[in-house]
């Protein structure tokens, strides 16, 4: 007998304590707001279950602060506007304004902030004595102080202390040292610290002052740090330092050691055969008995900058001592794997790795290749870089075996795989990737060796005239027309599932070869990351149709960019006869940018070295402004008042500001630079305009 229900139900009839769960499960922030402004009910339960907030107002602006984010428990004061300016200055009475921080916002147990100087912390601390992390941002130079001066307050107050971020946070490598032996409870309670310091990358730590750290922090679950391999230096890391260190720190679940040459070392010469002139002293012997006593290890990354020679039978001993390894990062290290009759052997035997990252490695070769993805089947990440061996044979197996598995990869800077042969070898995994990284050389490269024997030769992609950028489309399309038409197995032709891009692309380069070389059907495709390399000043003339950016066209759901030309130098001023300056640079690079549908753009200027310029110039703002669905515009540099004032006809834009997020920001802005009044005057037009959405 069919029974009558009452199907006039309200989605308000749901009780409240469900609905708040419901909200807590949105992270998207704009869905967030569009959800709070439902109903009256709708906004209250959204502002108490938000617990995640990042301020982005004018210092000016916070005693204006919102009381309804009460449960907010990770709070970042880092972007407040304008950026890097000391938060609490803004007020004639600091300790007042502090207190209303603590007030609107009780609950904090994370906090990011920009610690200009040490008075922000001395403030701030004492209003949050139960944080459990903290991340310190500064990119401008250190306080004439005392060493430690800058943790002296965070540890005096802070006593539940458990996790210490300071990778964009710029001090001295003697800082931290004292600070922790001074405070040992709290040294003792951290479980994660991070001195992967990228505001500093010509200096990392030295080996007593590793020593010291993890001595001073026995109970690390986690950490990360920027050290010096190189023996030529006093105070360099080896392998008694690295067996000092485990054994001082038994419980590290995840260990990063990156030697400080790796942070801001430019794209390696895929000419050179990859060992460097120098060996580091880290014996095989010594490394057996460091992975021995980091039996809980689950993520290791030695980025050693220096040889490490027949690391074979040390990799086999990882896998069986670190039996919880899941994600590996080697740079320099040779040997990793013998590869004979592709037999699994070396770091083919770490079967539980979902990571691996290969950084120059000499001798990887393409068996050793198919060891590694015969050895290794649950890989859904892999990285190769500067290997100069491996060739399309190689990735197109290791491609093909873990085509159930493998989701994101990044080729960079290997001889032998360009942009094409690249794109190919990746065919058994198309419609499986969701994130890839490969570099724009746009010539085929000659296949050599005996491996050359066993796979197809095809013609190369020349570049006629590679600095004019003058493209035979038609001829494109034909050649590699020919080259998909090749029977390969692999039936989909569609990139279906990528969602995230990124390009490597040397100066004076043009993208338009990108969309021909196959990368032409990519329906997901929602973020593209670019970045740039080379002298400028080397370049004799410029392509008048500019970088290419029109060619993004055909990836509908594109909306987000990021274009690093920080590595592009130039003259910032006025240049030498017969040389231009980064104005036509920047107009070449940006040229086509409005006609892309993009909502969030992060730009990063050339720069001129040696004047430590990195500005946003008159046609980079002008096409800046041409973009119609853009909401949200983060340039890392400087810029004029007036320039900025373009960026006012794109209708869209919300949410724009200047970072000088590169060591050493400027201390005080030229008279033709953005100021704080200039900033404001900007943000002050940008919030009078109507936003259509």
């Amino acid at each position: 007998m069919a029974r009558n229900f009452n199907t006039n139900v309200h989605f308000h009839d749901i009780p409240d304590a469900i609905l708040s769960s419901i909200f807590s499960l949105i992270t998207d922030t704009r869905s967030r707001n569009a959800m709070s402004l439902v109903c009256l009910k709708w906004h209250l339960i959204e502002r108490s279950t938000r617990t995640c907030l990042s301020l982005r107002g004018n210092i000016r602006d916070l005693f204006l602060l919102p009381t309804c984010f009460r449960a907010v428990s990770n709070l970042d004061l880092s972007l407040v506007s304008p950026w890097g300016r000391p938060i609490l200055d803004s007020s004639p009475n600091t300790t007042l304004l502090a207190q209303v921080l603590h007030c609107n916002f009780p609950s904090v147990v994370t906090l990011t902030v920009y610690a200009r100087n040490p008075s922000i912390l001395h403030l701030l601390a004492p209003q949050w004595p139960n944080l459990r992390q903290i991340k310190l941002v500064r990119w401008h130079k250190r306080s004439p102080t005392t060493l430690g001066s800058d943790f002296l307050a965070l540890f005096e107050h802070c006593h539940s202390l458990a996790s210490l971020d300071l990778s964009h946070f710029y001090c001295w490598t003697e800082d931290l040292p004292p600070a922790l032996e001074a405070y040992p409870s709290i040294a003792a309670s951290l479980s994660h610290l991070n001195i992967l310091n990228y505001t500093s990358a010509d200096q990392g730590f030295k080996s007593h002052e590793i020593l010291a750290i993890t001595s001073a922090c026995p109970n690390l679950r986690e950490f990360l740090a920027a050290c010096i391999f190189d023996h030529r230096y006093i105070g360099f890391v080896g392998d008694e330092t690295l067996l000092s260190l485990a054994t001082n720190c038994p419980r590290l679940s995840l260990l990063h050691l990156v030697d400080s040459s790796s942070l801001s070392a430019a794209r390696g010469d895929p000419d050179n055969d990859g060992y460097t002139t120098e060996d580091a002293i880290i014996r095989q012997t010594m490394l057996i008995e460091m992975f021995s006593a980091l039996p809980l290890l689950e993520e290791l990354v030695l980025d050693v900058c220096h040889n490490v020679r027949d690391t074979w039978v040390a990799l086999e001993m990882l896998n069986s001592k670190c039996l919880r390894l899941k994600s590996l990062k080697l740079g320099q290290f040779h040997g990793i794997c013998k590869g004979i009759d592709a037999r699994p052997d070396g770091i083919a035997l770490c079967s539980r790795l979902e990571s691996l990252s290969i950084k120059n490695c000499a001798d990887l070769t393409d068996s050793g290749l198919i060891s590694i993805s015969l050895g290794c089947p649950r890989l859904a990440k892999f990285e190769v870089q500067g290997c100069k061996k491996i060739t399309k044979l190689g990735m197109t197996k290791l491609a093909s075996i873990l085509r159930k598995t493998l989701t994101e990869v990044k080729i960079s800077c290997c001889k032998h795989l360009n942009t094409v042969t690249s794109l190919q070898a990746l065919e058994p995994i198309r419609d499986c990737l969701q994130r890839l990284h490969i570099d724009c050389v746009w010539e085929m490269v000659e296949q050599s060796g005996s491996e050359a024997t066993s796979s197809a030769k095809y013609d190369g992609f020349k570049c006629s005239d590679r600095r004019r950028g003058i493209w035979e489309e038609a001829n494109l399309k034909k050649k590699y027309k020919k080259y998909n038409d090749n029977e390969n197995g692999y039936a989909s032709s569609t990139w279906a599932k990528l969602q995230c891009l990124s390009l490597w692309i040397a100066v004076g380069e043009l993208l338009n070869p990108l969309v021909l070389a196959g990368l032409d059907d990519c329906p997901m495709l929602e973020e593209i990351q670019i970045k740039v390399e080379g002298d400028c000043r080397h370049q004799s003339r410029l392509s008048p149709d500019g970088f290419g950016l029109s060619s993004l066209l055909c990836y509908p759901r594109l909306s987000k960019m990021h274009i690093d030309c920080q590595a592009a130098i130039g003259y910032a001023l006025t240049a030498p006869s017969g040389h231009v300056d980064l104005s036509p640079w920047e107009r070449f690079y940006l040229n086509g940018i409005g006609r892309l549908n993009l909502t969030e753009l992060n730009y990063w200027p050339p720069q001129d070295i040696d004047y430590n310029k990195r500005s946003l110039s008159l046609p980079a703002a002008g096409l800046l402004a041409q973009c119609r669905t853009m909401r949200k515009l983060f340039v890392h540099g400087t810029a004029n008042e007036h320039f900025m004032m373009f960026l006012l006809k794109a209708q869209t834009l919300r949410d724009v500001q200047l970072r000088e997020d590169y060591y050493p920001a400027p201390e005080n802005d030229n008279s033709t630079e953005m100021r704080i009044d200039s900033c404001s005057r900007f943000e002050d037009a940008l919030n009078r305009r109507a936003i259509p959405d």
